[in-house]
């Protein structure tokens, strides 16, 4: 039986903890997306870590410099360039809008001519003006954000490689869990952020190269560019890539390219969307599987905490919430004991 004393202590003890854990949150909520990279990254570099340190006896500090430009190469590197060539065609069109207007007014024109709807009248046209700057606007904010998020990134990251067993450590005892429980959570958690980190982008890259193939192919403008805006759509399933193919072949049609449009529709249809079926199922059997609501629920809060990060950080965010969700149901409400609550088989992200 505790005493006042001993409660009062306890108490105050955890008040403290959560007033001052809420205000860190909420000051550390810009860097939130450096910090979360940091962590993902960390999780599939980790096993690379403990190979070098282990077997190979480097110095902790020596690996963690090496993974850090490994990282930096095969992860920072490519989404910084493809960051900045979206950036570069938004701010083109923020300096000199003409640019965007000319495209635009020609596709009104043929709309106009095919079915007799003026798009290019006066209010669409001041509109569509506004909406620029304002373009400019969130892509300088944008950026600013990125850049901070990537140093505090690469900052978080070598310290978590340096010091990452003591961490894990550290977070398996604060578990509620006993020790045995504890390590399987690890491993669900391992394998959920593996799974968002690597197939986002795998389907992303992959779809995305489909893509380029056919836009060169069929003759699509400025093939690159489509091809990389494709990688971004593939974050919806489904539905998402057609929300660029579609509006090209539409485009090409207007302009009186029938067969290239049709001939685009038709290998959007069965080749560049069947490549996220093909690309889930293989991976799947070595990765969680993760609900598509998840992901795209996922995205759409990732981005609005996040900014561009929030692609991949948003969906691994929300099904660590459903994990944590789905074994306080089995623990707390379903009563099962602690060696049920992970089945094998049994997926926890959704």
């Amino acid at each position: 039986m505790l005493s006042v004393r001993e409660k009062y202590w306890r108490y105050s003890l955890f008040i403290l903890i959560a007033g001052l854990g809420v205000t860190i949150f909420i000051e550390m909520t810009p860097f939130l997306g450096g910090l979360l990279g940091a962590v993902t990254i960390y999780v599939l570099l980790r096993r690379q870590m403990w190979f070098l340190c282990e077997r190979r006896r480097w110095r902790r500090s020596l690996a963690a410099s090496m993974l850090l430009g490994e990282a930096i190469f095969f992860f920072l590197i490519p989404i910084s360039l493809i960051a900045w060539m979206i950036v570069d065609k938004i701010q083109g069109a923020a300096l000199e809008p003409q640019s965007i207007l000319t495209p635009v007014r020609h596709v009104a024109d043929l709309i106009q001519h095919k079915i007799g709807y003026d798009l290019w009248s006066e209010s669409n046209q001041r509109a569509l003006l506004s909406y620029i700057p304002q373009a400019g606007q969130w892509l300088v904010g944008g950026i600013m954000d990125f850049a901070v998020n990537l140093v505090v990134l690469l900052f978080v990251l070598y310290f978590m490689l340096i010091g990452g067993l003591r961490m894990e450590a550290y977070c398996r005892e604060i578990l509620p869990f006993d020790r045995c429980v504890a390590r399987s959570v690890m491993r669900e958690i391992h394998m959920i952020v593996r799974s968002n980190a690597i197939v986002i982008p795998l389907l992303a890259v992959s779809q995305g190269v489909v893509a380029y193939i056919g836009y060169l192919a069929f003759g699509v403008p400025a093939p690159l560019f489509w091809g990389v805006l494709t990688c971004f759509a593939t974050i919806l399933p489904i539905i998402g890539t057609a929300l660029v193919w579609l509006p090209l072949a539409a485009y090409m049609a207007l302009d009186g390219n029938w067969g290239q449009a049709v001939g685009l529709v038709m290998y959007g249809t069965l080749v560049i969307t069947q490549v996220d079926n093909l690309v889930r199922m293989v991976m799947q059997k070595k990765m969680a599987d993760t609900h598509p609501l998840i992901t795209i629920f996922g995205v759409f809060i990732g981005l609005s905490l996040f900014g561009f990060m929030g692609v991949i950080f948003g969906p691994l965010m929300l099904a660590m919430f459903v994990f944590c969700v789905n074994v306080f149901k089995r623990k707390y409400l379903d009563g099962l004991p602690d060696q049920e609550l992970f089945v094998p088989g049994r997926k926890s992200g959704g």
